[in-house]
């Protein structure tokens, strides 16, 4: 059952990788989120490896209606 499991998360985590570019930035934030909890040391490495094989999921920076950079 467990090796079962694995695999499933494994096709869907490939699936999610291959469409990433096409989902909706607050999806993307949300798996994103959820995939990094407690890794803050990869978080980096999977960010620029998703802008890597989807250029236009190149943000930029969310602003507040005053313009002002949101963190």
């Amino acid at each position: 059952m467990a090796d079962r499991l694995e695999r499933f998360v494994s096709l869907l985590g490939r699936a999610a990788m291959d469409v990433w570019g096409d989902m909706p930035r607050d999806i993307q934030e949300a798996l994103f989120e959820t995939a990094m909890k407690g890794l803050d040391a990869e978080r980096e490495e999977l960010a620029r490896m998703l802008h890597d094989r989807h250029p236009r999921t190149l943000h930029p920076p969310r602003r507040d209606l005053g313009g002002n950079e949101l963190a």
